[in-house]
């Protein structure tokens, strides 16, 4: 499973195992969860990709709009069927 280390505003530093990633409109959402083993419960977060082509790293932020959110977290659930996603 692939790893990412996101950095909060804090400047503390956090590890997400990414679950999915998919392309909407142009823009890129990764389903990503704080557990690391599959028999492990975590919380599950989309990330959307705010960066732009002249960003040397990509820069993502927790996806907070309601309605963003459910309809993402509807194309994921499409993805990864056998997945249970609750918002």
């Amino acid at each position: 499973m692939e790893k990412l280390t996101f950095t909060l505003d804090s400047d503390e530093t956090v590890e997400f195992a990414i679950l999915e990633e998919t392309r909407i409109n142009g823009v890129n959402y990764l389903l990503v969860t704080d557990a690391f083993e599959d028999e492990e419960e975590g919380e599950a977060y989309i990330l959307k990709d705010t960066s732009d082509e002249t960003d040397l790293e990509a820069k993502y932020e927790f996806v907070e709009d309601d309605t963003e959110l459910e309809a993402i977290s509807k194309v994921f659930a499409e993805l990864l069927e056998d997945v249970d996603i609750e918002l």
